[in-house]
């Protein structure tokens, strides 16, 4: 496993738009249908170590913010050429399977992932009512193995910020880290360098 570090795309950033296929529903999912909320973006897969870790936390995250104006989405841009794991049935079975509330998209192209400069899973992506990016980084301090317990403060606490109308602190995002992106190969970014 490669650990890849988000690449901290800048705030302010006005969120790129989609339009992809819910892995569930199988209905088509537009930034536009989130017009006026904020929204978080999580850049996820069903295979990998870093995303298996958090991934309850994930689900509870849309449980307990159901109520409030956040809206979620989940966008998984890996090949499933070298990844069938990844594979857009997959990922509704690990939906289902982990009650995930919100779409659960594929990329295939692997467009959105690198309209959103996405690097890695997880990738966290925050922006405000207008759509502009309020936060992005990591989930929270755990890690794979780590003994620290998933809380989801980082993400959490922005998201809290947000909804009261604030912007985030900007000097306490840190990077996500975790599996990099499986690109198709010729389709690499070329924001790595």
């Amino acid at each position: 496993m490669v650990k890849t570090a988000s690449t901290m795309l800048a705030l302010g950033t006005p969120a790129p738009a989609f339009t992809l296929t819910d892995t569930v529903s199988g209905n088509p999912v537009s930034l536009s249908d989130f017009e006026g909320k904020p929204l978080a973006v999580f850049f996820i897969c069903a295979h990998c170590p870093f995303v298996i870790h958090i991934q309850e936390e994930l689900a509870k995250m849309g449980h307990d913010y159901a109520d409030s104006d956040l809206q979620i989405v989940a966008i998984s841009s890996n090949s499933v050429l070298s990844h069938p794991a990844d594979a857009p049935e997959k990922l509704a079975e690990q939906a289902t399977t982990y009650g995930f509330t919100f779409p659960y998209l594929y990329d295939e192209s692997q467009e959105v992932a690198k309209s959103y400069t996405a690097a890695c899973t997880p990738d966290f992506f925050l922006f405000d009512a207008d759509h502009t990016l309020a936060y992005r980084g990591q989930l929270d301090d755990s890690r794979p193995g780590s003994d620290i317990p998933v809380t989801g403060a980082d993400l959490r606490g922005a998201i809290d910020t947000v909804l009261a109308g604030n912007s985030p602190d900007s000097d306490a995002q840190l990077p996500s880290l975790g599996c990099n992106i499986k690109w198709t190969p010729g389709n690499e970014p070329d924001y790595f360098g």
